[in-house]
């Protein structure tokens, strides 16, 4: 058994600590695994082809990524920071307290592709949650950002986690019911995702807490870097 083509999980590992552009992360990985695996690069475009062919996530996925490129060259950000920031009363935990329920309550419709990512933390959530912050506290520290954007991840996949389970046709939920079912244990798919309702409630007010507890720590945070400043100022301005 050959393991040079595990190569391609060196390559992703060393793309993302050298934090690069994941898409082209992940094309490159996939090259190099194709080519060490004694595909040559027809062989490799030929398999991307037939997974294109078979597989229309992939192909939803490769249509959808040049669309959200463009919309963010053209000002996605921009204008969803400008939005937020009209807002009264917005925070960066408020707005990300709404997403949470939003994503919940449409991942356990089984609507688990209208968030993600690529299509709505990077060009939308996490943009939105920084221009609320900033209105309110003006600008932040880089990692306060980086920790807002970390968040407004975690948010996305909190809600995806434990929403997902309390829909019926759910893969997992389907594979919970055929290993008890080998057990012996006879369960139907609507009584397991019933028992996930309040696993579900228990993450939202657990994660709602945090992202509450965000909004004091990151005025804090600016607090601190607004007293650094002043110092400074008094420092240069005494004799």
């Amino acid at each position: 058994m050959s393991y040079w083509p595990l190569l391609g999980i060196a390559v992703v590992v060393a793309g993302f600590a050298l934090r690069l552009n994941p898409a082209l992360v992940v094309v490159a990985a996939g090259l190099v695994t194709g080519l060490v695996a004694g595909y040559g690069p027809l062989g490799v475009l030929e398999l991307i082809g037939e997974a294109f062919a078979k597989q229309r996530y992939l192909a939803i996925f490769l249509l959808t990524l040049p669309v959200i490129g463009l919309l963010e060259r053209h000002g996605l950000k921009e204008r969803a920071q400008a939005w937020i920031r009209r807002m009264r009363g917005a925070t960066a935990g408020r707005l990300l307290v709404v997403y949470l329920g939003a994503r919940q309550l449409t991942s356990m419709l089984g609507l688990t592709s209208l968030g993600g990512h690529p299509q709505t933390v990077r060009p939308l959530l996490a943009p939105m949650a920084e221009g609320a912050a900033e209105a309110r506290l003006g600008d932040l520290p880089e990692a306060s950002r980086e920790r807002l954007r970390a968040m407004s991840a975690a948010t996305d996949n909190v809600g995806l986690f434990f929403g997902e389970d309390v829909f019926i046709a759910f893969g997992a939920v389907l594979l919970m019911q055929g290993f008890l079912a080998e057990s012996g244990i006879q369960l139907e798919p609507l009584h397991i995702a019933l028992w996930a309702l309040p696993t579900a409630i228990c993450a939202f007010a657990i994660h709602a807490t945090r992202l509450l507890r965000l909004d004091r720590r990151l005025a804090r945070e600016a607090a601190a870097l607004l007293a650094q400043a002043s110092a400074k100022s008094d420092r240069k301005d005494a004799p």
